[in-house]
């Protein structure tokens, strides 16, 4: 009778041992990492390396055998990864003890003179085990840069244009800062990076494509670099006040301006001058119940070019505003959306518009618009629109507005180079453009491209005709 129980009692032990041995092999076995993401922040001014690392947990009370630990990149990444000791970028049977953990050393190696370098260079590790696969984010910051991750500008500052700013998680100009941007300064936005301005921005572009102020997104690589919602775009709220931008080119945006609310003071909130918005995919130039004037500027190829809801002050003069639908976007929305009101919920709200289009060109091709100019009114408020030698698309005239004086109607005008399937688009005018010396005098006295205007009778758009 002893023997017998002696027995129980170590095939008992035995039982609990094997299953303390064994293998937890179903698809709800419990794992965590003790980081989704590893930033390597490090500013690389010689060839650096840098060393971060994480933790893989087994939460649960069996064995978890991990079926491989994989660098995306592989072998040409330039990240290297160690994964308890085994180096990579591939490690399989990786076995982690019941509620236990392992580590996982990832390093990097870059040489930031590289030119082909992206700003930003990314990668990811993949862990799989039972028939699931979890993922750890790798970035490190490539080219020299000045580089900033979520920062808010609290005083006055000045960017010049030594190295190129890129921007990570976001920045906010705060309320009464100001942030001035020299010439020649080149702005790459993350996609996960909004460019907020609660306060003031001075950007001072010149003329020259080297001295001009680029804002864009940070992929420069094939194809992704002429994509389109590369990164959120620039925002200005309510209390922002006196902005300038000044030969500013601002391209790949989710929104390119983005303008909330009116002026808090006598001068127009913001102030774009020779500015070019292109390949947006919402909206060029947006502004709810905002004050902007707009000087010798392209907005070209967005979803919405210019759209200008629930009122506001605008004074465009010398714009061209045209979209081609193409292979990243469609052209379905009129190039000019003009209103008095904007709707939440089921609550219509309306505002004041004062707004005068002078010597401007709105039109569009290769997409199902039939009117590129568009007024609503909704309200009893003042609806005071003026269009003043203008050229247009339209199949019906614009609704409710005050004047429509010396307008060339659906007459193409002629642009210089338009190539979809390439991509290429220049929206100067050539010979025989019905909007030379179309244009009534005003106090401009260049175009977009720095070249004097004819002072007589400019040109139509953006562009001055050179002889």
């Amino acid at each position: 009778m002893k023997v017998f129980l002696v027995s129980i009692l170590i095939a008992g032990i035995v039982v609990v041992s094997c299953k303390k041995e064994s293998f937890i092999t179903g698809s709800d076995a419990a794992l965590s990492v003790s980081a989704d993401t590893l930033h390597f922040d490090t500013v690389f001014t010689t060839t650096g390396s840098v060393t971060h690392f994480f933790r893989i947990y087994n939460e649960n009370n069996q064995k978890l055998r991990l079926s491989r630990v994989r660098l995306s990149g592989g072998a040409s990444s330039y990240f290297k990864i160690n994964v308890d000791g085994s180096p990579g970028p591939e490690v399989r049977d990786i076995e982690i003890n019941a509620n236990d953990s392992i580590y996982v050393f990832v390093s990097v190696k870059i040489d930031p003179t590289a030119a082909n370098l992206p700003f930003i260079v990314q990668d990811s590790i993949s862990i799989q085990y039972n028939g699931k696969e979890r993922w750890v984010q790798l970035d490190a910051w490539g080219q020299n840069a000045n580089f900033l991750r979520s920062v808010v500008i609290s005083g006055n500052e000045v960017w010049t244009n030594e190295k190129p700013y890129v921007i990570l998680g976001g920045i906010q100009v705060d309320t009464n800062a100001t942030l001035t941007i020299e010439e020649g300064c080149r702005i790459y936005m993350h996609a996960d990076a909004p460019f907020i301005v609660d306060g003031t921005l001075l950007v001072q572009g010149d003329k020259y494509d080297s001295t001009k102020v680029i804002f864009r997104a940070d992929r420069l690589d094939v194809p992704y670099r002429d994509f389109p919602a590369g990164w959120p775009g620039i925002y200005f709220r309510g209390e922002s006040k006196d902005n300038v931008l000044r030969y500013a080119v601002i391209k790949n945006a989710y929104q390119g301006i983005v303008s909330i609310g009116p002026s808090v003071n006598a001068n127009c909130k913001i102030l774009l001058e020779q500015c070019e918005v292109d390949n947006c995919y919402d909206a060029g130039i947006l502004a709810v119940g905002s004050d902007i004037k707009a000087d010798n500027c392209l907005v070209s190829n967005s979803g919405k070019n210019v759209l200008l809801v629930y009122g506001g002050q605008y004074d465009f003069t010398h714009c061209t505003v045209v979209s081609y639908g193409n292979l990243y976007l469609q052209h379905k929305d009129p190039v000019l959306f003009l209103a008095d009101y904007i709707e939440e919920g089921n609550t219509v709200y309306t505002a004041d518009v004062n707004a005068t289009f002078t010597n401007c060109i709105f039109w569009g091709e290769n997409g199902t618009p039939d009117n590129e100019v568009v007024t609503e009114k909704e309200g009893n408020t003042s609806f005071n629109v003026h269009f003043i030698n203008c050229l247009w698309k339209v199949k019906d005239n614009p609704q409710n507005i005050t004047s429509a004086t010396d307008i060339i109607v659906n007459q193409p005008p002629l642009f210089d180079s338009v190539n979809n399937q390439q991509m290429f688009y220049s929206f100067r005018l050539k010979a025989g453009s019905p909007a030379l010396n179309a244009g009534t005098a005003t106090s401009l006295t260049v175009d977009l491209d720095g070249n004097p205007r004819n002072v007589g009778g400019p040109d139509i758009g953006a562009y001055e005709k050179q002889d």
